[in-house]
């Protein structure tokens, strides 16, 4: 599995981008599937998010953005890994 490098400078561009992928991987509908978010923390400080789709069948799609890592790794709904992606210019992390 090679990685790409995109740029998502703003939240909303990574929040569409993410979405869109996960969505693909199972082809979902983009506009019709929840998409949820949370938070993630590393010593008591924000460190990026965690994304996850729910589709048909108990179906969940999920996506860690590792913001200080400068990547996305997704991963199916029975766990395995099935992209990475690197960003070259990305948001800056949420503060919870």
């Amino acid at each position: 599995m090679e990685a790409s490098v995109v740029a998502l400078p703003t939240p909303e561009s990574l929040n569409r981008f993410v979405r869109d992928l996960l969505c693909a991987h199972d082809r979902l509908d983009p506009a019709q599937t929840p998409m949820y978010q949370a938070t993630l923390q590393r010593h008591g400080r924000p460190c990026g998010l965690m994304f996850h789709v729910e589709g048909p069948r108990l179906l969940k799609t999920s996506a860690v953005w590792a913001g200080d890592e400068h990547r996305i790794l997704f991963y199916d709904s029975v766990g395995t890994k099935f992209s990475e992606v690197k960003l070259s210019e990305g948001p800056e992390i949420p503060q919870a």
